[in-house]
């Protein structure tokens, strides 16, 4: 099973993982990055991977179990 993580050292909640997985990635009221389910699907995985690929910060990776 694949997981996103977040290096949240990196993360500047700017929106762009939102855009392009806006089923995985949100932003909160604070302007704060959430990741509904970090589990990565067959389904998602394709989203998923464009927005670790597009983060500015590279704060996105899917780690592999």
């Amino acid at each position: 099973m694949a997981k996103i993580s977040v290096d949240w050292d990196l993360c500047e909640s700017n929106g762009v993982c939102e855009a392009m997985a806006s089923d995985v990635f949100h932003l909160d009221d604070d302007d704060l990055l959430q990741v509904d389910d970090p589990i990565v699907t067959d389904e998602n995985r394709e989203r998923v991977e464009r927005a670790v690929a597009g983060c500015p910060r590279a704060a996105l990776s899917i780690v592999e179990d």
